[in-house]
Formats: C-alpha cells, sequence, structure tokens
C-alpha cells in the first residue's frame, strides 16, 4: 500500500507540488527540446548515414535515455538509487524483469547500450516515436496485422542479434503491475530463449512506482524512497544438452517473482552496488 502523506502546515503540501510540477516540467523539456534540437540531428545522421542503423539508433536510445534519468536524480535527490553494477555487463541475453511504471523501460535502455525490448502496438503509430522504433528494431506486442510482419522478421534476426552482444529485455507480464502480484506471463519470450538457447536474467525492480505512479501525471520527489535494481537469478534454457521446456522455463521464472515480492519491501528491497549514470 502507499504510505499516506500528512502536510503540517498545509503550505508545505502546496511547495511539494510546486516542486513535482518543476521537476515534472524540466524533465519534460529534456525529453521534447533535447530530443528536437540536439538528438535529432544525431538520429537523423545515424538513418541516412549509419551501415548499421539499427544498432546506431539503439546506441543513441541508450544515451537519450541515460541523460534523462540523469537529470531526474539530480532534480529528485530524496530518491535514493541502487542500481546492481553486474546488470550493465549483461550481454547476449533476455532479460526479464517485473513492470511497476513507465520508468521501467526507460532504466533498462540506459544500462544497455544494444538494447530490443517489445512494445505496445499502439506506440509504432505515434508520429516520430513510432518510426525510432521501428528503426530500433522494437518488436510489436502482437502478430495482428501488419505487425506480423515485423515480429517474424524480428524474430529471425534475434539470433545474429544476441549472439553479436545485444539483450532482449521484456516484461512477461507485458503490463505494469499495480498490486504487487503475479500477473499471467507471457510464453513469447521463452520460446525465444529456448529456440536462441540464451541465458534469461531475472530482475527485480522496486519503488519506480512511487516515484512515478501509473495514472499520475507529475512525478513524486517529496516522498523518501530507494528505487533499487537487482539481479534475482540467471537461468540457462539448456543445461548438459537437455533443454528445458518452455513450460518449465515459464515456471522457474514466477517462482523467482514469487519470492521477490518477498523482498521487495517498501523501503525498496535489498541493496546492492549502486550504478551512476555519469
Amino acid at each position: 500500500m502507499a504510505e499516506m502523506q500528512v502536510c503540517s502546515p498545509p503550505q508545505s503540501c502546496w511547495g511539494g507540488r510546486v516542486v513535482d510540477f518543476v521537476v515534472t516540467m524540466a524533465c519534460w523539456s529534456y525529453f521534447i527540446l533535447g530530443f528536437l534540437f540536439f538528438f535529432s540531428f544525431f538520429y537523423g545522421a545515424a538513418y541516412l548515414f549509419s551501415s548499421q542503423r539499427e544498432h546506431a539508433f539503439q546506441h543513441l536510445n541508450h544515451l537519450f535515455f541515460k541523460g534523462f534519468l540523469g537529470l531526474l536524480r539530480i532534480l529528485s535527490p530524496r530518491q535514493e538509487w541502487s542500481i546492481d553494477q553486474n546488470i550493465g555487463k549483461i550481454e547476449s541475453s533476455i532479460v526479464v524483469c517485473n513492470h511497476l511504471s513507465y520508468l521501467d523501460p526507460l532504466i533498462l535502455i540506459s544500462l544497455f547500450r544494444r538494447q530490443k525490448t517489445i512494445v505496445k502496438t499502439t506506440f509504432f503509430r505515434a508520429p516520430v516515436f513510432g518510426w525510432l522504433i521501428k528503426t530500433s528494431g522494437y518488436l510489436p506486442a502482437t502478430t495482428e496485422g501488419e505487425h506480423g510482419l515485423r515480429m517474424i522478421e524480428q524474430v529471425e534476426k534475434m539470433g545474429e542479434f544476441l549472439s553479436s552482444g545485444g539483450n532482449l529485455f521484456v516484461f512477461p507480464e507485458g503490463t505494469r503491475n499495480r498490486d504487487g502480484k503475479i500477473g499471467p506471463l507471457h510464453k513469447g519470450v521463452f520460446k525465444i530463449a529456448r529456440m536462441q538457447r540464451c541465458p534469461i536474467y531475472v530482475l527485480s525492480l522496486c519503488n519506480t512506482d512511487s516515484l512515478f505512479t501509473p495514472g499520475k501525471f507529475l512525478f513524486n520527489t517529496r516522498q523518501r524512497k530507494s528505487i533499487s535494481m537487482t539481479i534475482l537469478d540467471r537461468i540457462e534454457p539448456e543445461a548438459e544438452h537437455c533443454p528445458v521446456s518452455v513450460v518449465d522455463l515459464e515456471k522457474k521464472v514466477r517462482e523467482i517473482f514469487r519470492l521477490r515480492t518477498k523482498s521487495c519491501d517498501q523501503k525498496g528491497g535489498p541493496s546492492k552496488q549502486v550504478e551512476e549514470w555519469a
């Protein structure tokens, strides 16, 4: 349950909301103006001149969101960030994580230079943003209609992408989890892991929903929270030439997530080495 904020005197509540508004506007200014007047030139150059367009766009996404989160950290000093340094060293793997907030995919993009993920199909139709995620090689969340061909194309290229050091990160529940319970896990990612015989890293995120609450527009910078991301486990889809079934992989991940809910308390769960977005 979210903590109830009590303001005394009442003016402190209004002051806190003003701070939240200023921080939110500053982050949105970076998101819009930083893209239009700085990053857009690099994206345009990569699209026109890069021989590895997909790779170049993924690297630019990494830099863009690393800057966004760095700004957010500076403007919300009450939030303690604890990110396991080993997460940034993961390569050639599938990364699965619980999903609490729209911040979650941005954090993972900021950690991985080579990254792909599964995106809601509505975003593919968005002006500019849709072009960015298509060119970055991100996968649509459905195979219906026009997205079927794109999904097939990306899955066929996945082996080469993973072998070259890229990571596919996904939120297997498919949507933000608002009650802390484990929702149904989509089996597609486990099929890819088994087909490509690549390791699965299971990560735990805590308290990103406290900073950016689902359904809210403003960041909540007033609460003192510890936002953490840790590696819970690593699973090998094939051990000693004995393949693990898709069902078994799903069960293993579900059990790992179930144990995670016991350790991810309101203060942010277990704290490990801190990764700086510098």
